[in-house]
């Protein structure tokens, strides 16, 4: 192998060692949470009407009532937050904007200023600000991401997060309700807690993956996570419980 042949090796090596995933746009973290979310609030719901009647049509009418509200609420509130995100962003954004025009000496000091805080030699920060002052745009985006902490292009599209946590959340809340569509009574109960249990531990294992951590622990976490709702709501429910005409 050639000395050009190792650089380029390297250099490849390298870009795969340092690929990160997106995980501020905000479709993967919006379908993980709505699949979760989907999942316990349904699961809980529909447990807690079954602890005060397991007359199927009711039980039915709640989680079906129960994965409309919850998805659309759930579609709603991640746009409405996405939304705003952008709208912030881009306020910051065309108040630095101008404020590199109309003052660009005093921005590359305060480039600079950042860039020896972190430990370069004040002639290194002074001609790295320079460079990257000589672009406009690569500036606007140096000094969002330096100055202000946000990624111009990270938050993502207010339609399309919203769209991936309504059938996300659909998708989790459907799960739980299954078994009251071919049964009632406790056979309906315990398939329930069978098919939340297993999807929780999915669920947990698919954010162990995205998020690199242990599948096992992360699994357990939202297995309790869910039992913990559905035993709360379904000895609130045997509580209460109700008569069914």
């Amino acid at each position: 192998m050639t000395m050009a042949d190792e650089h380029e090796h390297d250099h490849a090596h390298a870009h795969m060692v340092h690929r990160h995933r997106d995980v501020q746009g905000g479709e993967a973290r919006a379908a993980v949470f709505g699949v979760s979310d989907g999942l316990v609030s349904n699961v809980a719901l529909i447990l807690g009407i079954a602890g005060a009647s397991t007359d199927g049509s009711l039980v039915r009418l709640a989680g079906i009532s129960g994965l409309l509200a919850g998805a659309v609420s759930m579609a709603a509130g991640e746009w409405v937050s996405v939304r705003a995100q952008s709208e912030l962003v881009e306020r910051e954004l065309e108040i630095e904007r101008r404020s590199l025009a109309e003052n660009p000496a005093a921005e590359r000091r305060e480039l600079a200023a950042i860039y020896r805080e972190r430990g370069l030699k004040p002639e290194t920060a002074d001609e790295l600000a320079e460079e990257i002052m000589a672009d406009p745009e690569i500036a606007l985006d140096v000094h969002a991401r330096e100055e202000l902490g946000v990624d111009p292009a990270g938050a993502g599209s207010p339609l399309r997060v919203a769209t991936a946590s309504f059938w996300a959340f659909a998708v989790g809340a459907i799960v739980p309700l299954l078994p009251w569509f071919f049964a009632d009574g406790s056979g309906a109960v315990i398939g329930s807690v069978v098919l939340g249990t297993v999807a929780a531990a999915f669920v947990g294992a698919g954010i162990a993956a995205f998020t690199e951590r242990s599948k096992i622990r992360t699994a357990m976490r939202q297995v309790l996570v869910a039992a913990g709702a559905c035993t709360a709501t379904y000895l609130i429910g045997s509580l209460l419980g109700v008569s069914v005409a």
